[in-house]
């Protein structure tokens, strides 16, 4: 088992905390608040799980600057009050940031017995597989 510091403990609590406020925030037709209160709490949870200086590596990294320019910009536009804009702009960075992430997250997901006999149906299955190559067309 992985033995985690108290820090990671307490940033594994908040980025939980993020994207409970952030699902929760658009379910409820993209209240502000929650938006708000979940993406500061995403941000914070993140730097306390991998550190604040690994947290700034990752995000500032010269080939991700337009995917952090979004992801974060979206961060903006919810905190100043356009919480739907501001969604797309993240989610959108968010894709952007974390693409080199979604073949090892699939490849787990396909081991998993019921949702990986899912993701091998024939129409995922070609969409998942273009999901995986995409990271490699950057």
């Amino acid at each position: 088992m992985i033995s985690l510091t108290d820090s990671q403990k307490i940033g594994m609590g908040l980025t939980g905390f993020g994207v409970f406020f952030l699902f929760f925030g658009m379910i409820l037709f993209f209240d502000k608040a929650l938006l708000a209160m979940g993406n500061i709490l995403f941000v914070a949870g993140l730097s306390f799980v991998i550190g604040l200086e690994r947290t700034f590596r990752f995000f500032f990294q010269k080939h991700k600057m337009k995917a952090t320019g979004f992801f974060l910009g979206g961060i903006f536009v919810v905190l100043i009050g356009w919480p739907v804009v501001g969604m797309v702009l993240e989610i959108y960075g968010f894709f952007l940031l974390f693409r080199g992430f979604f073949p090892v997250i699939v490849g787990f997901i396909r081991r998993i017995p019921i949702l990986g006999s899912l993701l091998n149906l024939p129409g995922i299955s070609g969409f998942v597989d273009k999901v995986g190559e995409s990271n490699n067309m950057v």
